[in-house]
């Protein structure tokens, strides 16, 4: 959260320069506060996994958040009760009309199908069109976000000849950004995809590359004229969540004919039977730490004003 100074003190000028949230006094003593509303519109097959992640994530900021299950309204889901659903979700029709300050957009194991071949395509272009005029920030996860970069912006999903799969070391491209505040010049990040979106492409639509990896490409994008993210790989992932999909794919492989290899640099001595360590944690709360923050500093306190009105509460 940020740090209350005179903007008259020379410190106040230094910090906000190297991207420290700094405020001045009169913006902070006029701060109106309430509620943050963020959404999670969940297309993963394991729901309870996948919302537990990102509710452990947004649940670490010290701002008090109401956190909304959302799912795609005709779609029925194979792998989730359907108790769980009707108890905790509400399809896209039930909340159209509302308002929310930020929206997370899932992956889903579908890559490898053309998105006009996916059976929900057409609602989700109708959400993508709808977070810009209800919701303040919206962040695409893996296929979420190539989803959406190539409805906004053309960008591409390209197959890959094989899985890229395990934990690699990405660069931090724009150590200035307000949602890299606190992060490593280099990080580890769990990867799991069968497609690739290419630097090159996402650059020629002129969005900035955040995080990046000479391995397998860029992994975080800012899409700032749709008030939105995309990260193309799995900050969120538990510990484990690599070895479930490996021991997943090997009976049951998402693509005819591939082959499952070891996830990279993630098991102990590349032995499945030792336990993983996690080496994204910290960079996992740091980023959505500073989305939340970006989001409170920015969200109008009116939710009537969401999509409308920005209000930088540092300026």
């Amino acid at each position: 959260m940020p740090i209350t100074l005179p903007t008259s003190l020379p410190a106040f000028s230094i910090l906000r320069d190297e991207g420290v949230m700094v405020m001045g006094r009169s913006a902070a003593e006029s701060q109106d506060i309430r509620p943050l509303k963020i959404g999670l519109l969940n297309l993963m097959p394991k729901k309870i996994q996948t919302e537990t992640q990102f509710a452990r994530l947004i649940g670490a900021s010290p701002l008090q958040t109401e956190f909304s299950l959302i799912r795609m309204s005709e779609h029925e889901t194979k792998n989730t009760a359907a108790e769980h659903m009707a108890e905790f979700y509400q399809p896209f029709r039930d909340v159209r009309d509302q308002k929310f300050d930020g929206l997370i957009i899932t992956g889903a194991p579908i890559e490898h199908l053309d998105f006009e071949d996916v059976t929900y395509w057409s609602e989700l272009c109708e959400i993508f069109e709808w977070t810009q005029t209800n919701v303040h920030s919206t962040f695409g996860i893996c296929w979420g976000g190539m989803a959406m970069i190539n409805y906004f912006h053309g960008v591409k999903k390209h197959m890959l000849p094989a899985k890229q799969f395990g934990c690699y070391r990405h660069r931090n491209l724009q150590s200035d950004s307000p949602y890299l505040r606190g992060f490593s010049d280099d990080l580890v990040m769990p990867v799991s995809r069968w497609t690739e979106m290419r630097r090159p492409e996402i650059e020629a639509a002129g969005l900035p590359v955040l995080l990046d990896s000479p391995e397998v490409g860029p992994a975080l994008v800012e899409d700032s004229a749709h008030r939105a993210l995309y990260i193309f790989n799995h900050l969120e992932y538990d510990s484990t969540t690599l070895a479930e999909e490996y021991q997943r794919d090997l009976g049951n492989v998402q693509v005819d004919g591939a082959s499952i290899a070891l996830p990279v640099n993630y098991f102990p001595h590349d032995d499945p039977s030792q336990k993983p360590l996690n080496r994204w944690r910290s960079h996992a709360h740091l980023l959505f730490g500073n989305w939340i923050s970006e989001i409170y500093l920015t969200t109008p306190f009116d939710m009537a004003r969401i999509g409308q009105d920005s209000t930088d509460l540092r300026r």
